[in-house]
């Protein structure tokens, strides 16, 4: 039996050692394409809490591992932040953050480089307290431009490094709660075109941006139309950006596009997505052109990975393996857990999405505080996720799960039954793109 006194413990200890090490993170500007900083500081520090192995791949992500065992399990966690946006809206420094009792605040305190310093703690933990075997290991990764294109990282890892965890911990954040899935989402480009003239005489020319002001209002009416899941919730748009092309302020557009975020529910793919929008009577009216976007952006090492902005919904079931023991390690220490779902997306879109590798989400911070102003976390959140981490291994390699009758997790509230059948884990969320 796991001593969790002694693991509750010993993550009690390491908090202001995690909070140094978020601190000097937060420190670091790394947006998507930036992280060349952060990843060094992060290897620095798995080194001297004694990793096996710390290293960075080709791509740039952080790898490190901790012990030698058969079975792989590994901690993910993004290192790339957003910006900082209106810098009125901050009312501290959001580089070099603070810190009170309580509390860190920056800019990724949230989201999300706590996660990966309490995954590092947790597997120094582990080491600490003798629970590493031969039954598993542990690797921690600090992925990149996940806030650029998430999952991208992890295509890498799989397809190109060649390697294939059991099942992955995704470390943003839960709001204390064990997170199971998520919607997926898709980037979709709708463009139109017109004829351009003087502007002293419209009616000469076409105004593209007249086209898409009436395709505007048929877009904005379709997401109250959008399937609806019991667990994941309701599929979703959003218009996120606008285009034109004029050849002066004193002419009429000869082209106007807009940037479509969409979020998927279960059973909604990119070509579902794709056939809403091409079938609303204007875009067909004025012929525009629905496309799904493509990333191709280089990351710091200089490596371009291309991939189509589509990312696949994905759930694990309540009495998936890796739910039943993240809940049980939860438990051992902390009481019984509610069991969710995400709101936005994270890197579990090409581990569980694309490649069907279960993920199960667990991590410091609050969804909340994603990518707003003022951004900060809690470093209670940073020893309860480090003594989680350090006992979910043990628990779900050493037969536990096998003795125990499965008893459900508390359900989030408007949580009931999944359309994702108990097979989720082994079948696709979505069917996934033709090119990645």
């Amino acid at each position: 039996m796991l001593d969790f006194a002694a693991i509750k413990q010993a993550a009690e200890g390491y908090k202001a050692d995690m909070t140094r090490f978020l601190r000097d993170l937060v420190r670091l500007p790394g947006e998507s394409c930036g992280e060349k900083e952060t990843a060094a500081r992060i290897v620095e520090e798995m080194k001297k809490v004694g990793f096996d192995e710390a290293g960075i791949d080709r791509m740039g992500n952080v790898i490190g591992y901790m012990g030698t065992g058969k079975t792989l399990i590994a901690f993910d966690g993004h290192i790339d932040t957003v910006g900082v946006g209106n810098r009125d809206n901050w009312k501290f420094d959001p580089y070099e953050g603070f810190e009170t009792e309580r509390e860190i605040g920056g800019r990724g305190a949230s989201d999300q480089l706590g996660g990966p310093v309490a995954a590092v703690y947790g597997a120094k933990i582990m080491k600490d307290l003798g629970l590493l075997n031969d039954k598993y290991r542990v690797m921690v990764t600090g992925t990149v431009q996940e806030e650029d294109c998430d999952g991208l990282c992890w295509e890498y890892i799989i397809k190109e490094e060649k390697i294939k965890p059991e099942f992955v911990v995704i470390t943003e954040p839960t709001d204390g709660n064990i997170y199971r899935g998520q919607r997926g989402r898709m980037e979709i480009r709708v463009e139109v075109k017109g004829i351009s003239c003087h502007g002293s005489a419209p009616e000469r020319g076409d105004n593209a941006i007249y086209k898409m002001g009436e395709i505007l209002a048929e877009v904005k009416a379709l997401n109250k139309k959008l399937k609806n899941d019991p667990f994941l919730g309701k599929g979703s748009l959003a218009v996120s950006q606008i285009y034109f092309s004029s050849p002066s302020r004193c002419a009429v557009a000869d082209m106007c596009a807009i940037s479509i975020d969409r979020r998927l529910t279960w059973g909604e793919t990119y070509r579902s997505a794709l056939r809403e929008i091409a079938a609303l009577p204007t875009v067909k009216k004025y012929k525009a052109k629905v496309s799904m976007y493509k990333y191709d952006r280089p990351s710091y090492t200089g490596v371009l990975y291309p991939i189509d902005c589509y990312f696949p919904t994905w759930v694990i079931p309540e009495d998936a393996r890796p739910t039943r023991a993240m809940v049980k390690a939860y438990e051992g220490m902390f009481g019984r857990p509610k069991v969710d779902k995400w709101t936005f997306s994270t890197n579990g879109v090409s581990i569980m999405g694309r490649n069907k590798i279960p993920c199960i989400g667990f991590g410091p911070g609050k969804e909340v505080q994603a990518h707003a102003p003022n951004e900060k976390t809690w470093k209670a959140d940073l020893v309860r996720c480090a003594a989680v981490y350090a006992a979910l291994p043990s628990i779900y390699t050493g037969g536990e799960l096998e003795k125990e009758a499965v008893k459900p997790p508390a359900k989030a509230a408007g949580a009931g039954k999944t359309a994702a059948p108990k097979s989720a884990a082994k079948k696709p969320a979505a069917k996934k793109a033709a090119k990645k």
